[in-house]
């Protein structure tokens, strides 16, 4: 099952798919998708970010893959919903998308193993994890500057159930911005699969639900401006729109 979060006249309600481009609300309710305000399709709590988490980006980055998670923090004030506008400030030069498929845990986990680490997911959804390169002084650990602006990680539309994606290291990634591919890939290229990351960082940290782990990007990142939409989808969990317009301040 897929489920959102929306605004609809001033409330926040959970919702289903309906099919025929129509939400279900609780009360039984259904609305058009393009009545609504799309939310995150979850509050994110901790968010687990990798860096270089994939070989192909790795080699267009011109680094070494990692030997071991390339794991940074994400703060909540960054995350809009579907359809939602990113702003992009006046004084950057280099502004990139990056499509990535995002892992919401759905238990308390603490030193899961790698087999049971999938009984920990809720499910899955997509994530567009800008990254401002300007103020990038560390590529393996990006500061609060580059990863954790306001507006600047699209996460949405749908939250999809776990048991509804049978195999989500083999999944297809695709960006495209006004219309035209910029980036391809499949889950399967990841350095660090999802049991891994769960593995990783349930040793040293207690996840709970809620928390996400965003999974890293493939290669294919071009600077984007204000006016682009942006697209980011992976097969079977979603696609993601997001526009971006200039930062007023």
């Amino acid at each position: 099952m897929k489920h959102a979060r929306i605004r609809y006249q001033g409330s926040i309600h959970l919702a289903t798919d309906a099919g025929d481009h129509r939400l279900r609300l609780a009360d039984g309710r259904t609305l058009s998708q393009d009545e609504v305000d799309w939310l995150p399709p979850i509050e994110p709590r901790t968010t687990f970010t990798l860096a270089i988490n994939y070989a192909d980006h790795a080699k267009e980055l011109a680094f070494k893959a990692p030997e071991e998670p390339l794991g940074f923090l994400k703060a909540a004030n960054t995350f809009v919903g579907h359809r939602a506008q990113t702003l992009r400030p006046a004084d950057v030069a280099f502004m990139h998308y990056e499509c990535e498929l995002a892992v919401v845990i759905g238990r308390t986990a603490s030193k899961v193993s790698r087999d049971q680490a999938y009984e920990y997911v809720a499910g899955y959804t997509v994530a567009n994890d800008y990254a401002l390169r300007d103020y990038l002084e560390n590529w393996y650990r990006p500061n609060l500057r580059v990863k954790s602006r306001d507006t600047c990680t699209p996460l949405g539309p749908w939250l999809v159930e776990r048991d509804d994606v049978p195999d989500p290291m083999n999944l297809n990634l695709r960006t495209t911005v006004n219309g035209v591919e910029t980036q391809r890939g499949n889950t399967r290229d990841m350095v660090f699969g999802i049991p891994a990351l769960i593995e990783y960082f349930s040793s040293f940290m207690t996840l709970s639900p809620g928390d996400l782990i965003l999974t890293g990007t493939p290669d294919g990142i071009v600077n984007v401006k204000p006016g682009d939409e942006v697209v980011t989808e992976i097969e079977g969990i979603g696609r993601l729109v997001n526009t971006l317009v200039a930062d007023p301040a």
